[in-house]
């Protein structure tokens, strides 16, 4: 598999633009929220316990960050039917998009070398960014842990607890 050949991202720098399908399969596109603030968070894969929690603590606190000016997304490799039937059942209140080629992953350099039981292979890296109204990246974190993020990240962009 390949490995992003793109660098890291870092503030101040244009959002990679793209378009993905949601949960419903309707197409979603960055360009289509520009001139509001944007969380997008990218997640491993679907329906598994770190991404639940890390999911779920997006979902507690939706309604804060969207009085806050945010829309929330989260990216995962996951095929449009596997999002939609996590999002049935969880009913989580923001955008999931399906990104099975990992082609938007590359260019935020998220997909790359990760180690499970001591072996190599080629996935995901949890990571999250704060896109301004403008379309740049405000805030760039990469290999960010799913239980406590979400209250780290509040605290990063120095939001009411």
């Amino acid at each position: 598999m390949p490995t992003s050949n793109n660098p890291r991202l870092t503030p101040g720098t244009p959002a990679p633009a793209f378009t993905l399908q949601d949960s419903q399969g309707q197409e979603v596109s960055l360009e289509g929220l520009r001139g509001q603030k944007v969380i997008l968070y990218f997640y491993p894969q679907a329906d598994t316990p770190a991404c639940a929690q890390q999911a779920c603590d997006f979902q507690d606190n939706l309604a804060r960050f969207s009085h806050e000016g945010y829309a929330v997304l989260g990216i995962s490799p996951d095929p449009v039917q596997k999002l939609a039937e996590w999002n049935g059942r969880e009913h989580f209140g923001y955008t999931l998009l399906s990104d099975e080629g990992h082609r938007v992953a590359d260019e935020y350099a998220v997909w790359g070398e990760k180690i499970n039981y001591g072996k190599p292979y080629q996935g995901l890296i949890r990571s999250t960014f704060v896109i301004d109204e403008e379309g740049v990246i405000a805030v760039a974190q990469y290999n960010v842990r799913a239980k406590g993020h979400v209250a780290k990240l509040r605290r990063d962009l120095k939001l009411p607890a």
